[in-house]
């Protein structure tokens, strides 16, 4: 699958080796190319990593370490993150057909990310606002969590049989969603640019700044288009300087 040369697998502080061997091993199963892991908490170089990883082991001693998940995300153009409670309040959950779907669509120059988190307690609402799309595995209520390689192991699956299945269009060109720490930067500058003018209290400004990054996620907003709102910020504050001067 030449798709996969794009795709990341991403695990967010791994705590156990054993797991992150299975991932390496899961890697080379399912053709990934590049295993990256965000601060981990564990020798994931440890014996028994190696020993999981079995053909994957290059795959694991090449993984790529970040210090923080927007590190890890820099490149990233399409971004699915994972979650294990099926009600997330304000962060809407896509199917997983739908979302996976979505990121095979992507361009050949595009990098896909699949985001996992930690073994005890997942992403966080912040972490999992950094994606395009959120999902969760459907498993039984009365023990939701899965084991951290199996859920890596259960997407990979699915996101290979949605590509050898061709439910897609392959001849739509798709166009690629903004690169995240430009749409971040662009939303920290209008949320400054809010609270200056008295559009956004502080007290409410975390809430309401995400909802405007969810509106933004939900168009798939592009590049040229994160450039034209620093643009229209720019003018803005240029504006207000020059009328108060």
């Amino acid at each position: 699958m030449a798709i996969n040369k794009t795709l990341k697998v991403i695990l967010v502080e791994p705590a156990g080796p054993i797991n992150v061997g299975s991932v390496a091993r899961l890697c080379e199963n399912f053709s990934v190319h590049e295993l990256r892991l965000v601060s981990p908490k564990c020798d994931y170089l440890a014996q028994e990593a190696k020993k999981m990883a079995v053909r994957g082991l290059k795959i694991l001693e090449k993984a790529k370490v970040y210090e923080d998940l927007n590190s890890a995300l820099s490149d990233c153009s399409r971004i699915i993150a994972t979650c294990g409670r099926k009600e997330h309040g304000e962060i809407p959950l896509n199917s997983n057909k739908d979302a996976l779907s979505w990121g095979l669509k992507s361009e050949r120059e595009d990098t896909i990310a699949l985001v996992f988190g930690r073994e005890d307690r997942g992403l966080s609402n912040e972490e999992l606002l950094k994606a395009n799309k959120v999902i969760s595995l459907n498993t039984s209520e009365d023990y939701p969590s899965l084991n951290l390689s199996h859920a890596v192991a259960i997407v990979l699956h699915q996101f290979n049989q949605l590509n050898d299945l061709d439910l897609l269009k392959r001849h739509t060109k798709i166009s690629s969603p903004a690169n995240l720490i430009k749409l971040e930067d662009c939303i920290n500058d209008a949320g400054s640019l809010l609270l200056d003018i008295g559009f956004l209290m502080k007290h409410t400004y975390k809430a309401k700044m995400t909802k405007i990054k969810q509106l933004l996620l939900r168009g798939e907003i592009k590049d040229d288009e994160v450039a034209l709102i620093r643009g229209i910020i720019s003018q803005a504050r240029w504006k207000i300087k020059n009328k108060s001067d």
